[in-house]
């Protein structure tokens, strides 16, 4: 039988040194990461934070009605499971890239940036895309965890993988057609690859950039540019996406200052989805934003970006997966049960102690936002 212990979720920043961890934290494949009854350390802490969970549960004495099952989640009473059941709603078909697919991927796009004069290169690009689109086809995927995507730990790499799903996966909400949602993912996969003419001392600088350091990463996409601009099998839009995709509506963008009549539909969707992906990849030059921050930030970017691609974007992204376990501004904790494509950041969830259901995006919960 489960001793009952008094815990308190507290958020990840908000954690003390010496607090006592009350619950196990896992990865995806079910192995403990830190276990339960951990006095909290900076490692701990540092970790949870790289990991992207948002708060744990910490102990504070006795006589809770919440305790941890064996799954690390926090059990709740039956009548509130009944309750979650009752309103749970699957999210849409997620894009699902296997291990081994991951781990394809990864190689295949090191080669990439790393022989970008190879005579492969073109059949090496098409060959990682192939296996994008296979998952996204497979399970006809609608939507993207963005909290699950990570393929590589080299940032370059995993940042063009990421860059290149969530682009195919917006440009399918968008109405394009398997062969333009084929070609975005290139695109997408190549649109940093101008970066492997910058020299890795600017590249991965910790501190702040000289001005001439910044010019010349501001050329990065005019260099990826010049190395497809003679490859006569990558259409001419997969070339202006990587290009243009540091444009902006305002013409206010680089590296030629245009303005939205004359930029790319694809160079629009890679744009929204390489600044989402940016701003919540931890470099060594700045801390990652959350990716509640991230999305709000990109809502607050009208005059920069395409609207309706924004809204594409926004419909498309998954923030708050169903089962997931968020604080509400009340102090309660919550658990997701159904997203709602149009309010991504306020999806309907049910209190794990008082079984009440909250419908985020009705206007009577206005007040009452996820932390």
């Amino acid at each position: 039988m489960d001793i009952l212990i008094k815990r308190k979720f507290v958020r990840t920043r908000s954690l003390q040194i010496g607090m006592i961890i009350d619950q196990s934290i896992v990865d995806r494949a079910g192995r403990i990461l830190i276990a339960r009854n951990t006095p909290m350390d900076e490692f701990h802490k540092e970790a949870l934070l790289k990991m992207g969970i948002g708060g744990v549960y910490i102990r504070e004495g006795e006589e809770d009605e919440v305790v941890e099952d064996k799954s690390g989640k926090p059990e709740v009473p039956a009548a509130v499971q009944k309750v979650i059941e009752k309103n749970i709603v699957a999210d849409r078909a997620k894009v699902n890239l296997s291990e081994s697919v991951k781990a394809r991927v990864a190689e295949g796009i090191q080669y990439l940036y790393n022989d970008t004069e190879s005579q492969n290169f073109t059949s090496a690009t098409k060959n990682i895309a192939d296996d994008l689109m296979k998952a996204i086809t497979d399970n006809d995927a609608l939507a993207v965890d963005i909290s699950a995507l990570k393929v590589s730990d080299e940032y370059t790499f995993k940042h063009s993988v990421d860059v290149a799903t969530m682009a195919m996966i917006v440009a399918k909400r968008h109405g394009l057609d398997d062969k333009n949602v084929y070609e975005i993912g290139i695109s997408g996969l190549l649109h940093d690859v101008g970066k492997s003419k910058i020299p890795n001392e600017v590249l991965n600088k910790a501190g702040k950039l000289t001005d001439e350091e910044f010019a010349m990463m501001k050329q990065h996409s005019l260099f990826g540019y010049g190395i497809l601009k003679e490859k006569d099998d990558l259409s001419n839009q997969i070339k202006m996406g990587v290009l243009q995709h540091h444009e902006k509506m305002n013409s206010r963008g680089y590296p030629m200052g245009v303005g939205a009549e004359q930029i790319n539909l694809f160079a629009r969707i890679i744009s929204v989805v390489d600044i989402y992906d940016a701003l919540v990849t931890e470099r060594p030059y700045k801390k990652p934003f959350s990716a509640r921050d991230a999305v709000e930030m990109i809502m607050s970017m009208t005059e920069d970006l395409d609207i309706h691609v924004m809204r594409s974007f926004l419909e498309s992204v998954i923030l708050y997966p169903v089962g997931t376990d968020v604080e509400l501004s009340t102090g309660e904790l919550a658990r997701v049960v159904e997203n709602n494509t149009k309010y991504v950041l306020r999806p309907k969830v049910v209190g794990l102690k008082s079984g009440t259901t909250y419908d985020l995006s009705d206007i009577a919960n206005a007040s009452i936002v996820i932390l």
